[in-house]
């Protein structure tokens, strides 16, 4: 039986690099041609290894900004992708975009060649905080944006925001998650504020130029956060992601289900048969790479038994929760034994649920997931 497995390509050209941000992406258009070469020249490489063995099921678009690339540049992507793998006629297929970076046209064009969801970019709704994240839209262009993508016919739309940024007030966020709800989105991910090594904001920390809001005040707005989305019909499939029956992000699945995914481009993290492995991050290096070996691998892994089963038990209490004949078909149930004990005080601490079949966490267990996961490590 073929597996089902995600595909993404990294698209890591940007317009505007904001303070937060860790993933690799460059302000420069040089070499825009030239990474499309590469990029078929990589799936290349590996459709000679895996173009039978897997059925792909989602293509995701990630940056970077990959709403700047003319359409016809991601369907050209798409296009080749398709000629050399096997993926499903009704495949999930993303792009990110940040707010004013496409036109009500431009989303029509991205829908012609084959886009049928939309991740938006946010972060707030309130000016002030916009411009502590040194992003370059307004809160009235991001709600344009997702009404420009909703109008042009997209019917999976997502928002991405951010909490706990420094002086945020449970009002302030309350505002943001108001705003959100006014719109037509499916799915939402919400995401605490992050302190990333090698960040313009890592380094403001470091100079006291800002201080970050604690721990408590971090939890406390999760947790409001999980009230009020569920409130609103909203269902919780992972730690940062919502959304309305039916519109989880398949690709997103893929990960929390310890699926097989293949990943191109710079910086790009692929995990396959039980072997990792992650891309050079620099544009000329992973060129370079590509143009001498086919591929731009930087580092590579074979995940061990126990590695795997440790992997494996973490993504699913971060998500859908261990369905538990599952694993034992999987492992065996040597984990669940050793961890018997624990496992017996979450519960009766309220932090997870444990039924015939299934192990997962309350809200209350996912306002402390890190906590909880680090027990099992």
């Amino acid at each position: 039986m073929i597996s089902k497995s995600a595909l993404y390509i990294h698209i890591p050209f940007c317009d505007h690099k904001c303070i937060y941000c860790d993933f690799y992406s460059i302000i420069t258009s040089d070499n825009v041609q030239n990474y499309l070469s590469s990029l078929k020249r990589e799936i290349d490489y590996y459709a000679q290894i895996y173009s039978g063995t897997h059925l792909f099921n989602t293509i995701y678009f990630g940056g970077g900004t990959p709403s700047l690339m003319n359409p016809e540049y991601l369907g050209d992507i798409i296009s080749y992708l398709k000629n050399k793998f096997i993926i499903e006629t009704d495949s999930e297929i993303t792009i990110e975009t940040n707010p004013g970076t496409v036109t009500k046209e431009k989303f029509a064009l991205f829908k012609k060649v084959g886009v049928n969801r939309v991740s938006i970019g946010v972060q707030s709704f309130n000016e002030d905080e916009l411009k502590f994240l040194t992003r370059i839209h307004s809160s009235q262009t991001a709600i344009d944006t997702v009404y420009n993508a909703v109008e042009t016919g997209f019917n999976n739309v997502s928002i991405d925001l951010i909490f706990n940024l420094p002086g945020q007030t449970k009002e302030k966020w309350l505002n943001n998650l108001n705003t959100a709800f006014t719109l037509p989105i499916k799915h939402l991910s919400a995401y605490s504020l992050i302190l990333e090594r090698g960040t313009i904001l890592n380094k403001m920390v470091i100079d006291r130029k800002v201080e970050l809001e604690d721990d408590e005040h971090d939890a406390d707005l999760y947790e409001l956060t999980i009230d009020y989305i569920l409130s609103k019909g909203m269902k919780q499939y992972e730690v940062s992601n919502f959304c309305y029956e039916g519109f989880e992000s398949i690709h997103n699945n893929a990960y929390w289900h310890y699926k097989d995914y293949l990943s191109f481009g710079t910086s790009a993290h692929s995990f396959m048969n039980g072997k990792r492995w992650n891309n050079l991050s620099s544009l000329k290096m992973y060129i370079n790479s590509i143009e001498k070996n086919g591929n731009g691998v930087i580092h590579s892994e074979v995940v061990s038994d126990i590695q795997m089963e440790e992997e494996y038990v973490l993504l699913a209490l971060r998500s859908r929760g261990l369905l538990l004949n599952e694993f034992k078909e999987k492992f065996g149930g040597d984990w669940l034994r050793r961890n018997s004990d624990m496992l017996n005080q979450l519960e009766d601490e309220k932090l997870i649920i444990i039924n015939d079949d299934l192990m997962y966490l309350t809200p209350r267990g996912f306002a402390v997931c890190d906590e909880i996961l680090s027990r099992f490590c």
